[in-house]
């Protein structure tokens, strides 16, 4: 017992010391993302294939915004993130990559702006500036990972810690099976949503239906940090 406790004593200790790691984090973090402007954050699986269609939807719709004048974050790996980098650069956007260190899958992609490049030790960290600097969010197919970061900004919007923003999932085979639960069982079985909720994303199945869907959403609301 004395020796688990010694061992406890030391963890706690070297969290402490974590503290200032994270700190460095958010200060990095924040002053470099303030620096680029309005970008729209997009989401999406580091497995899916160059050949895959959400791969090349993930090119289209982050080219669309980059020409009208966005920047695009992705989590800087492979896959759609990939794909969001490299449509950004298409569209002569600002391209900015979060990366973090993970075992497997995630290797930063070529075409994320050298300048705009991040590296994260902590998750969390991480989604606070996928949030913090993003005017709104764009949703391809993904994981685990790309559902933790739709339902964060889905949550901060629902309790109101951010301001408004678009959210917009595309493709309607894959993510119809999710929304129909959440209707079906979250707001008309256990209502542990409310009906406004399902209003906060919209589901389409092109790029240009997610940029129109972001586009009308500001020409009624200002581009502004979140929180």
């Amino acid at each position: 017992m004395n020796k688990m406790r010694k061992d406890w004593n030391d963890i706690k200790t070297n969290d402490s010391w974590a503290i200032f790691k994270i700190m460095s984090e958010f200060v990095e973090g924040y002053e470099r993302m303030a620096k680029i402007g309005p970008c729209i954050s997009v989401f999406g699986s580091a497995r899916t294939a160059p050949d895959n269609k959400y791969y090349n939807l993930g090119v289209e719709i982050s080219e669309l915004l980059a020409e009208a004048g966005y920047g695009v974050i992705t989590g800087g790996g492979p896959g759609i993130m990939e794909a969001g980098n490299k449509g950004a650069q298409k569209g002569g956007g600002k391209s900015v990559g979060l990366n973090i260190d993970l075992p497997f899958e995630q290797n930063h992609n070529p075409f994320i702006d050298p300048e705009h490049n991040f590296e994260f030790d902590y998750f969390f960290v991480r989604k606070v500036m996928f949030v913090k600097y993003a005017q709104g969010f764009v949703v391809l197919p993904g994981g685990f990972g790309t559902l933790d970061e739709m339902f964060e900004a889905m949550t901060l919007i629902q309790t109101k810690k951010i301001n408004q923003r678009p959210i917009v999932l595309i493709g309607k085979d894959y993510w119809k099976g999710l929304i129909d639960w959440i209707e079906q069982s979250m707001l008309h079985a256990e209502n542990n949503i409310s009906a406004g909720d399902m209003k906060m994303f919209n589901l389409v199945d092109t790029a240009q239906e997610a940029f129109d869907y972001i586009d009308d959403f500001y020409k009624s609301h200002a581009l502004s940090p979140n929180f």
